[in-house]
């Protein structure tokens, strides 16, 4: 089975720019304010331990693309490694995983306009968005990986300016703002208020917040030198990731109370109302804004390239696999990655109040099931390892938890349905094959 080459236009500085930019999003500004409300303080705890998890993972992700940097990544990983099923299902989950994230960015990044824009409805915002960023996808990949650089360049310079600020007014050096030193780290119920249970919801939440940095490997196939690319790739996401979560985790409940209703709110804006920053709500919301916005931009690429790849190996229908001219862009999978957002535009008009929880629901433990599936292809394909046996531990452990926990019960169950429809489908198709034989190459010639 042969594949088309997509388009090499992407450099090594765009790579990392482009998982930080699918990578922080909705998760870090919009749900960790939850995440804080369940764990206190203890969600330091909570985000070390998820990106300890992260950090083995993206590690034999990136031993396994270095040696073999395809656009599929972690999908063509988990064939080789286990058969077809499991490359349809890690693929197809990954795609649901980063289309549905572009719906919810793209509403909440639609309600913060909305508050300075009133007149204009949301589902007005939402439908602008995701037409911008679709024609940012459909143009050379080059272009695409310039300006997601500046785009999440942007939000990684506030990120660093909060961090600064905040450093600045815990060491005392800030008028007018004076160090609450450790306060609100011991004295407001303790450092974990709520116990480990508190510690493994923040988990929970850390792990969605986490999903998106595999994008660095898919992209890679895009760069002249992609071995070298993803080593570097990796390496350069995982501790500027690990920065940004864990420091601003570290500031916001040393700054605030950690059950101060603001902070379920958004805790970077709190942060900046407690510090006394002028208009600070509003710059705040600025930031978040271009963190949403350079996400969906990125996650709308991720989901276009795994779909193409599963156009490649006949896992997705032959006329999303249509490349452009010149550009090598895959325009058609683009189209139908961006159409579930366009969906959403919908969706927010019926259901303005409930789409988003709804469909952050539907993806809660998918990220989770993609990460198994790269632990046991390591596994597989490279042998014994602890790092494989560690993470498989660690992503088992919090599996269970959400099964026994009521409130993140549901995410598993409607992801585990997602699954089963998938290993149905990868298994209808085996007994076709088995009858007809795999067939010709999926891909237009």
């Amino acid at each position: 089975m042969t594949e088309r080459v997509l388009g090499a236009g992407l450099r090594q500085r765009h790579l990392a720019m482009i998982a930080l930019g699918g990578a922080i999003g909705a998760g870090l500004f919009v749900g960790s304010g939850v995440g804080i409300a369940a764990a206190g303080p203890g969600i330091l705890v909570s985000y070390l331990l998820a990106g300890a998890l992260t950090v083995l993972v993206m590690r034999m992700l990136g031993e396994m693309s270095a040696v073999r940097p395809v656009s599929g990544s972690f999908a063509e990983h988990a064939r080789t490694a286990f058969g077809p099923w499991a490359g349809l299902l890690a693929g197809w989950m990954y795609w649901a995983l980063l289309v549905v994230s572009v719906a919810a960015e793209a509403v909440a990044a639609a309600h913060i306009v909305g508050g300075w824009v009133p007149a204009v409805p949301g589902w007005a915002w939402v439908a602008v968005f995701m037409g911008v960023f679709t024609a940012s996808n459909l143009t050379g990949v080059r272009n695409f990986g310039e300006l997601e650089f500046w785009f999440a360049g942007l939000k990684i310079a506030a990120i660093a300016g909060f961090l600064l600020l905040g450093v600045l007014v815990v060491g005392g050096l800030v008028p007018g703002a004076p160090s609450p030193g450790a306060g609100h780290l011991l004295h407001d119920g303790g450092f974990l208020p709520h116990g480990w249970y508190g510690v493994a919801v923040g988990v929970v939440a850390a792990v969605f917040a986490f999903g998106g940095l595999e994008t660095v490997t898919v992209a890679a196939a895009e760069c002249a030198d992609p071995a070298r690319a993803v080593r570097a790739g990796v390496r350069a996401v995982m501790w500027r990731v690990a920065v940004c979560y864990l420091g601003s985790m570290a500031v916001v409940v040393t700054l605030v109370p950690w059950n101060d209703p603001a902070v379920a709110d958004g805790p970077y804006a709190a942060v900046m109302g407690r510090i006394g920053v002028p208009g600070a709500a509003d710059l705040m919301k600025a930031v978040v804004l271009v963190a949403l916005l350079s996400a969906m931009n990125a996650n709308v690429y991720g989901s276009s390239r795994m779909l193409y790849a599963l156009v490649g190996r006949g896992d997705a229908p032959r006329a999303l696999g249509r490349l452009g001219g010149r550009s090598g862009v895959p325009y058609a999978a683009v189209l139908a990655s961006a159409a579930f957002g366009f969906v959403s535009v919908v969706l927010s008009m019926v259901w303005p109040r409930t789409v988003f929880p709804f469909l952050l629901h539907s993806i809660g433990a998918a990220i989770l099931l993609v990460w198994a599936l790269i632990a046991a292809s390591h596994l597989r394909l490279r042998g014994p390892s602890v790092r494989a046996a560690a993470a498989l531990a660690g992503i088992g452990g919090v599996l269970l938890f959400m099964l026994g926990d009521a409130a993140s019960r549901t995410q598993l169950l409607t992801t585990g349905g997602w699954a089963v429809g998938l290993l149905a489908v990868a298994w209808a198709r085996s007994l076709r094959n088995a009858r007809t034989g795999p067939g010709t190459d999926p891909l237009p010639s």
